[in-house]
Protein backbone atom coordinates (compact mmCIF):
# COMPACT_ATOMS: atom_id res chain seq x y z
CA UNK A 1 0.00 0.00 0.00
CA UNK A 2 1.34 3.42 -0.91
CA UNK A 3 0.30 7.04 -0.83
CA UNK A 4 0.68 8.83 -4.14
CA UNK A 5 0.46 12.44 -5.21
CA UNK A 6 -2.28 12.71 -7.84
CA UNK A 7 -1.22 14.61 -10.94
CA UNK A 8 -2.98 15.37 -14.24
CA UNK A 9 -3.17 12.03 -16.07
CA UNK A 10 -1.77 10.12 -13.09
CA UNK A 11 -4.65 8.78 -10.97
CA UNK A 12 -6.54 12.03 -11.63
CA UNK A 13 -9.51 9.94 -12.86
CA UNK A 14 -10.22 9.26 -9.16
CA UNK A 15 -11.23 12.89 -8.65
CA UNK A 16 -14.52 12.31 -10.47
CA UNK A 17 -15.52 9.89 -7.68
CA UNK A 18 -15.59 12.61 -4.99
CA UNK A 19 -18.97 12.34 -3.22
CA UNK A 20 -18.49 15.51 -1.14
CA UNK A 21 -17.54 18.12 -3.76
CA UNK A 22 -18.06 16.47 -7.17
CA UNK A 23 -18.49 19.86 -8.88
CA UNK A 24 -14.86 20.92 -8.29
CA UNK A 25 -12.75 20.48 -11.41
CA UNK A 26 -9.47 18.62 -11.71
CA UNK A 27 -7.85 21.94 -12.61
CA UNK A 28 -9.09 23.52 -9.37
CA UNK A 29 -7.92 20.58 -7.26
CA UNK A 30 -4.44 20.40 -8.79
CA UNK A 31 -3.62 24.10 -9.18
CA UNK A 32 -2.74 26.96 -6.91
CA UNK A 33 -1.71 25.68 -3.52
CA UNK A 34 -3.94 22.60 -3.78
CA UNK A 35 -3.05 18.93 -4.07
CA UNK A 36 -4.69 15.53 -3.90
CA UNK A 37 -3.38 12.25 -2.57
CA UNK A 38 -4.56 8.71 -3.16
CA UNK A 39 -3.99 5.53 -1.19
CA UNK A 40 -3.49 2.61 -3.59
CA UNK A 41 -2.53 -1.02 -3.38
CA UNK A 42 -0.98 -1.87 -6.74
CA UNK A 43 -3.38 -0.08 -9.05
CA UNK A 44 -6.39 -0.69 -6.79
CA UNK A 45 -7.81 2.52 -5.36
CA UNK A 46 -8.49 2.58 -1.63
CA UNK A 47 -9.10 6.25 -0.75
CA UNK A 48 -8.41 9.85 -1.79
CA UNK A 49 -8.12 13.23 -0.10
CA UNK A 50 -7.89 16.79 -1.43
CA UNK A 51 -5.94 19.43 0.49
CA UNK A 52 -5.47 23.18 0.10
CA UNK A 53 -2.59 25.07 1.71
CA UNK A 54 -3.83 28.37 3.09
CA UNK A 55 -2.93 31.23 5.40
CA UNK A 56 -6.46 31.46 6.88
CA UNK A 57 -9.22 28.98 7.73
CA UNK A 58 -11.94 29.14 5.04
CA UNK A 59 -15.64 28.96 5.86
CA UNK A 60 -16.76 28.13 2.31
CA UNK A 61 -15.47 27.15 -1.14
CA UNK A 62 -15.08 30.78 -2.25
CA UNK A 63 -12.70 31.45 0.64
CA UNK A 64 -11.00 28.11 0.04
CA UNK A 65 -10.19 29.19 -3.50
CA UNK A 66 -9.14 32.70 -2.49
CA UNK A 67 -6.98 31.60 0.46
CA UNK A 68 -5.19 28.91 -1.57
CA UNK A 69 -4.57 30.94 -4.74
CA UNK A 70 -1.24 32.48 -5.64
CA UNK A 71 2.33 31.39 -5.22
CA UNK A 72 2.80 31.55 -1.45
CA UNK A 73 2.26 27.81 -0.80
CA UNK A 74 5.48 27.41 1.13
CA UNK A 75 4.33 30.17 3.48
CA UNK A 76 0.80 28.87 4.01
CA UNK A 77 0.88 27.07 7.36
CA UNK A 78 -2.65 25.59 7.31
CA UNK A 79 -3.55 22.40 5.44
CA UNK A 80 -7.28 22.38 4.72
CA UNK A 81 -8.68 18.90 4.11
CA UNK A 82 -11.72 19.83 2.05
CA UNK A 83 -12.79 16.43 0.81
CA UNK A 84 -11.98 12.84 1.65
CA UNK A 85 -13.49 9.57 0.46
CA UNK A 86 -12.75 5.89 0.53
CA UNK A 87 -13.65 2.92 -1.60
CA UNK A 88 -13.42 0.45 1.28
CA UNK A 89 -14.41 0.72 4.93
CA UNK A 90 -11.63 1.99 7.18
CA UNK A 91 -9.52 3.56 4.45
CA UNK A 92 -10.86 7.10 5.00
CA UNK A 93 -9.21 7.05 8.42
CA UNK A 94 -6.07 5.48 7.01
CA UNK A 95 -5.60 8.08 4.27
CA UNK A 96 -6.31 10.89 6.72
CA UNK A 97 -3.38 9.93 8.91
CA UNK A 98 -1.13 8.96 5.98
CA UNK A 99 -1.77 12.40 4.45
CA UNK A 100 -0.82 14.09 7.73
CA UNK A 101 2.46 12.11 7.72
CA UNK A 102 3.06 13.01 4.07
CA UNK A 103 2.54 16.69 4.82
CA UNK A 104 4.94 16.57 7.78
CA UNK A 105 7.64 15.24 5.45
CA UNK A 106 6.87 17.12 2.22
CA UNK A 107 5.33 20.38 3.44
CA UNK A 108 7.25 21.01 6.64
CA UNK A 109 5.92 24.58 6.97
CA UNK A 110 2.40 23.23 7.69
CA UNK A 111 1.55 23.78 11.36
CA UNK A 112 -2.21 23.13 11.39
CA UNK A 113 -4.57 20.54 9.93
CA UNK A 114 -8.13 21.85 9.56
CA UNK A 115 -11.13 20.61 7.59
CA UNK A 116 -13.76 22.36 5.53
CA UNK A 117 -16.51 19.84 6.16
CA UNK A 118 -20.16 19.70 5.22
CA UNK A 119 -22.67 20.25 8.02
CA UNK A 120 -23.82 16.68 8.53
CA UNK A 121 -23.51 13.89 11.06
CA UNK A 122 -21.37 11.72 8.79
CA UNK A 123 -18.60 14.36 8.72
CA UNK A 124 -19.01 15.19 12.41
CA UNK A 125 -18.85 11.54 13.48
CA UNK A 126 -15.89 10.79 11.21
CA UNK A 127 -13.75 13.69 12.40
CA UNK A 128 -14.58 13.55 16.11
CA UNK A 129 -14.09 9.77 16.14
CA UNK A 130 -10.64 10.33 14.63
CA UNK A 131 -9.61 12.89 17.25
CA UNK A 132 -10.51 16.25 15.75
CA UNK A 133 -12.02 19.09 17.73
CA UNK A 134 -14.78 21.32 16.42
CA UNK A 135 -13.17 24.63 15.58
CA UNK A 136 -16.13 26.57 14.16
CA UNK A 137 -19.63 26.10 12.81
CA UNK A 138 -20.32 28.25 9.76
CA UNK A 139 -23.37 28.92 7.62
CA UNK A 140 -22.72 26.01 5.24
CA UNK A 141 -19.76 24.17 6.76
CA UNK A 142 -17.95 23.07 9.90
CA UNK A 143 -14.23 23.36 10.54
CA UNK A 144 -12.62 20.59 12.57
CA UNK A 145 -8.99 20.74 13.67
CA UNK A 146 -6.56 17.89 14.18
CA UNK A 147 -3.89 18.78 16.69
CA UNK A 148 -0.45 17.87 15.45
CA UNK A 149 2.89 17.98 17.18
CA UNK A 150 4.84 21.06 16.18
CA UNK A 151 8.17 20.31 14.65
Amino acid sequence: MKLILIQPGYFSHLLKDDPVRPHLSENFRLSGNRLCLALVCGNIKQAAVCVALTCKVPKNEIELERFSAGSQGDKNPIAIFYTIWSYKKGFGRKILFEAVKWLSTNKTHVKRIVTLSPKNNVARNFHTKNGAIELSVNKDSVNFEYLIEHR
